[in-house]
């Protein structure tokens, strides 16, 4: 669905985030992020701050929102704070603190990839907040595709962010961010390892180098074998079953990768 900037924002909407963020005086449009349609950093009277927004009636979109709000107390030594939730004009928006950082680059020798890793490294440790309920990863991304033996092996409660992209990793002038956790799930804390070396493999790092970079997180050298093999495994089949054989041919090599370990 096409985005909407914050001229083309109902003026309801518009005087709601003024009326909890002050006069918006400047405006840098956000263009990434797969579950908003609305997303910039806001310059304001009372300073700046990111809000990103759905339409109320976008059922998936507003269920982002609500995961992002939910873990957001548990994130925040990795993650900006959010600032405030409010629904108006027919929108429902999120507002979260503005952080002076670009999106991260992954590239072989790249500085940042230090930084990332530190990120990511404090993120491991994370639990989701009591009294939130997140789905299990294996059940979201795998279910019906594994056993219940094998389910057992991909069950964890590491709270994972489950999409590790350059557009959520936000390197500042010391240290990076991990944005986005609309889309967060409960599992072994090497599933976020992994998937962040295959968007290492995206940005040109070879196989080699990208496993050299996840053995410095501790939940990736004790991964079990058994446990790593499953999730490559099926994951591959069921990129298959969505992507076809020639399409998932790419993103299958990558996780095949994962397997020298």
């Amino acid at each position: 669905m096409a985005r909407v900037d914050w001229a083309g924002l109902p003026v309801a909407v518009r005087a709601a985030v003024e009326a909890r963020a002050g006069a918006v005086r400047a405006v840098e449009d956000v263009p990434h992020g797969i579950t908003c349609r609305f997303a910039a950093v806001l310059s304001t009277s009372g300073g700046r701050l990111f809000v990103k927004g759905v339409p109320a009636d976008d059922a998936w979109g507003r269920t982002g929102q609500t995961m992002e709000a939910a873990v957001n107390t548990a994130v925040t030594a990795v993650s900006p704070r959010l600032l405030w939730r409010v629904e108006a004009g027919g929108w429902d928006l999120v507002a979260f603190e503005a952080v002076e950082a670009r999106h991260a680059d992954l590239s072989p020798g790249s500085a940042d990839l230090l930084l990332v890793a530190a990120v990511l490294e404090e993120a491991q440790g994370l639990k989701a907040p009591a009294g939130v309920e997140l789905s299990q990863y294996v059940d979201r991304e795998l279910g019906g595709a594994v056993s219940a033996a094998e389910r057992e092996l991909l069950l964890g409660d590491a709270l994972l962010h489950t999409d590790t992209n350059p557009h959520n990793l936000l390197v500042g002038a010391e240290r990076a961010f991990l944005v986005d956790w609309a889309l967060p799930a409960a599992g072994p804390a090497w599933v976020d390892v992994a998937e962040a070396a295959m968007r290492l493999m995206d940005a040109g790092c070879s196989a080699m180098e990208a496993l050299a970079w996840a053995a410095g997180f501790k939940s990736w050298v004790s991964a079990d074998p058994a446990a790593v093999e499953l999730f490559v495994r099926v994951t591959c089949r069921t990129r298959v079953a969505r992507l076809g054989e020639r399409g998932a041919r790419p993103w299958n090599a990558q996780l095949e990768a994962l397997l020298r370990k």
